[in-house]
């Protein structure tokens, strides 16, 4: 049974822009989900990969996988058997989903299965959105020989997963669906941080968008009434001191105008997302294990309070090993301490 990219038997999540020809990612976590009965299933999918050693993910029977890009076959509809010799007459499950985050774009354009694709997975009622970067999105994490330890060596990608990151192990958790807007290097504004050097891209031109940098196509805006989150995790402040190419100009956030500068940046990005929202929805303010200077936490704390006072319902959030873990990107077992913490505060204020 082959079933198009725009059938009713196909859950989506995250911000998955659903055009004439296909079902197209973007953001790490964007994922899509069925359910099946046969042996085998497969996809057809156009990938344009943009630099690094990539794949795409997959949870089949709660086993994960995953599908070898190569960028001789960028724009070509490419048929990929993602399971075979499973088990008869049983129903299963497949997620297909995006490990990174702007190494690549792709479009699945149809599934097929040798049995019969059932009615849509029932998707969690509570709603999880992450904006923030690298960690966030799960970069490095499959890693594990190097916890606590700088990255490895010309790593090219090949260890991402966003499935094992602290945002979508804290969704698990919690039973909560995810979007996550997230990026390796990215920082509050445009020509800061690390994102698309040598001209950098910001969580400013990004948090409203779906595609989100040039290489995946055309910019596209998200329609904010697609998905309500019941909390709001922004994770930004690590990469918000690299101001150039190099490190001459980092930013001082020990600078008071410096400081009132990036607090209302971030505070305006937060605030054009709460407009979209209920009044009630949470929102949880963070930096990660990754170590930093802790000055950037308690200049978040700052903005925390400013969000309070102007009516947000806004917590400052700190892991037990906050900042000081890790001089390379966290591994799973971080991840998974992270997602134990932040999932159990969750659960207080929700």
């Amino acid at each position: 049974m082959e079933i198009k990219f725009n059938d009713s038997c196909i859950n989506y999540g995250g911000r998955v822009d659903i055009k004439d020809d296909g079902a197209y990612f973007y953001f790490a976590s964007s994922y899509l989900q069925v359910r099946f009965t046969g042996t085998e299933i497969s996809a057809v999918i156009n990938n344009s990969s943009v630099w690094g050693t990539l794949c795409i993910g997959y949870i089949i029977d709660g086993r994960m996988g995953k599908i070898p890009l190569s960028p001789a076959n960028n724009g070509k509809d490419i048929t990929y058997q993602i399971a075979s010799c499973l088990e008869e007459d049983k129903e299963h499950t497949l997620l297909i989903y995006k490990r990174h985050a702007a190494n690549h774009s792709f479009g699945v354009k149809s599934l097929s299965c040798s049995g019969e694709f059932l009615s849509a997975p029932e998707k969690p009622s509570l709603r999880l959105e992450f904006y923030g970067d690298s960690v966030s999105a799960g970069e490095v994490s499959e890693a594990v020989d190097f916890v606590g330890r700088c990255d490895p060596a010309s790593h090219d990608s090949a260890y991402d997963n966003s499935y094992l990151s602290y945002t979508w192990q804290t969704a698990r958790l919690l039973d909560a669906d995810i979007q996550n807007v997230s990026q390796g290097g990215i920082a509050v504004f445009d020509d800061t941080g690390y994102f698309h050097a040598p001209k950098m891209i910001g969580m400013e031109s990004v948090y409203d968008k779906m595609c989100y940098f040039p290489e995946g196509g055309e910019i596209t805006e998200w329609d904010f009434s697609r998905y309500t989150p019941d909390a709001v995790v922004f994770a930004l402040g690590q990469n918000d001191k690299h101001n150039g190419l190099t490190d001459v100009d980092d930013i001082d956030i020990y600078d008071n105008a410096t400081r009132t500068k990036w607090k209302e940046g971030y505070k305006k990005i937060v605030k054009a997302v709460h407009s979209h929202y209920p009044a009630k929805t949470k929102y949880i303010f963070l930096t990660t294990l990754l170590m930093h200077d802790p000055e950037w936490d308690k200049a978040i704390d700052e903005v925390v309070s400013e969000l309070k006072a102007d009516g947000l319902d806004a917590h400052h959030f700190m892991f037990r090993r906050n900042g000081a873990a890790t001089p390379g990107h966290p591994r799973y077992p971080e991840h998974t301490e992270m997602a134990q913490e932040l999932s159990a505060f969750i659960k207080t204020i929700l």
